[in-house]
Order: structure tokens, then C-alpha cells, then sequence
């Protein structure tokens, strides 16, 4: 007898409320263990006698974990709790940013959003904690940027680390990465977008504006020149959603 196409959509939604709790049991497993950072797993066959389920199980979700950036697999060595990091967020997130572009772009203006309200909102309590010498590596990076404009090299990498050296006074690691991440979803957004030819005098003059506002210690002013350096990106996304 042949399943009809609602009992095999039941039967996989099923599957996948499964598959997640035994995701699920093996991170509030590596918890209750203390395991940290760099620390082994327990061992398939392990894995499959605790959790009461077969191994061919565990593997398929030991593998979604790896992809989520949860655990690490070395081939020959075991699995082992992953570092930091960020990449399976940067890949979903550009890919839902790109592919609205095909309708109204609405979920990569909110992506534009977030990161607005990100830099703006925390560049205030940037400049409380800013000293002399981080003032004198925000300039450094700036200064960098303006020679590679005026030998007209792309602006990508200098961008960024202003934008890195900016936050630093908070010695905020999973803000920085975070940032990194938003960085890395908005440049793919914006090369999806098609920007043309780049004025890169203006894009370094925009910067050091910033910068100027930063170095009077002026958060108003800072947080409303960095709001303006998005508007570029933001006019695309409205001619995206009007066409």
C-alpha cells in the first residue's frame, strides 16, 4: 500500500523533531560532561549506547552539529567541541539576504538594520572607553585606507578593520565577531546588488568624517555619520523593492 503524501510529510516532520532532540541531548551532554573548547567527544559507538539510539543516527546528527559549528570532526583523531565559529551563520544569512533580492530585498534591508543599529547604538559606549592609543590605531587604519584609495586598491579590507579598530575600546570579542559576520553578509549583499564603478575618495572621505567625529569624542555626531554610511546600500534595496 502506497503512503499517501500527508503520512510521508508527517513522517518526515517527525524525523526532524527527532533529529533535533538528539542534537540537542548531545550539546547538554558535552555541558554536563564540562567539556570545553578542544575537548574530545565521546565516540560514536559511545554516543550510541548513552543516547539510546543507533549509530547511523548519531553520525547524521553529529554531522548537522559540525555544520552548525558545534563540534569538530577529525578524520583519524575523533570529534572534538569546536572553537568560535561564525561561518555556518555568515553562509545562512548572506543566502537569505541574496535570495530576497529576487523579490522586495525586505530580509536584507533587516540585515542592514541590525547592523546600523549595531555600530550606531554601541559607538557611543566605544568613545567613553576610547584611549589615546586606540584613537592612534583608528587612524592608522584610516590612514591606510586614503593611500589605498589613492592608488585606487579596492577598500574591502581597510573598511573592515576600521570598523574593528572603532569597537575595540570595548574588548568585546563576540561583538567584534558578530560584527565580522554582519560585515561579511553586507559586502555580499552589496556585490549581489551591482554597485558599479566605486568613488573610492568618497568612501575614505565618509570614513575619515567618522573618524573626525569619533576623535571630538562627539557621539551624536558619530552615530548619526555612521547611520549615513549606510544609506548608499539602502537606496539600492528600495529601487529592488520598487521595481
Amino acid at each position: 500500500m502506497t503512503a499517501t503524501p500527508a503520512a510521508v510529510s508527517s513522517a518526515r516532520f517527525s524525523a526532524q523533531i527527532r533529529s533535533q532532540a538528539l542534537q540537542t541531548r548531545i550539546m547538554e551532554l558535552i555541558l554536563e560532561r564540562g567539556l570545553d573548547v578542544g575537548d574530545a567527544l565521546p565516540t560514536e559507538s559511545e554516543l550510541s549506547a548513552e543516547l539510546g539510539v543507533g549509530r547511523n543516527t548519531v553520525r547524521e546528527s553529529l554531522k548537522v552539529l559540525q555544520a552548525l559549528g558545534v563540534i569538530e570532526i577529525r578524520h583519524g583523531f575523533g570529534m572534538f567541541v569546536a572553537p568560535n565559529n561564525f561561518s555556518a551563520l555568515v553562509s545562512g544569512l548572506t543566502f537569505r539576504g541574496r535570495l530576497s533580492l529576487r523579490h522586495k530585498g525586505e530580509e536584507a534591508m533587516e540585515l542592514i538594520d541590525v547592523r546600523q543599529a549595531l555600530e550606531s547604538g554601541l559607538v557611543g559606549s566605544a568613545i567613553d572607553l576610547l584611549t589615546d592609543e586606540h584613537l592612534a590605531d583608528l587612524r592608522a587604519a584610516m590612514q591606510a585606507m586614503e593611500d589605498a584609495a589613492a592608488k585606487g586598491e579596492s577598500l574591502v579590507e581597510h573598511d573592515a578593520e576600521f570598523h574593528r579598530r572603532l569597537y575595540a575600546p570595548l574588548n568585546n570579542e563576540l561583538l567584534i565577531n558578530l560584527m565580522d559576520v554582519f560585515w561579511q553578509v553586507y559586502r555580499q549583499i552589496h556585490e549581489a546588488l551591482g554597485s558599479g564603478p566605486v568613488n573610492l575618495e568618497e568612501q575614505a572621505r565618509i570614513h575619515w568624517e567618522i573618524y573626525e567625529a569619533v576623535e571630538a569624542r562627539d557621539k551624536a555626531l558619530a552615530s548619526e555619520r555612521l547611520q549615513r554610511h549606510f544609506d548608499g546600500i539602502r537606496l539600492k534595496l528600495k529601487d529592488v523593492a520598487a521595481a
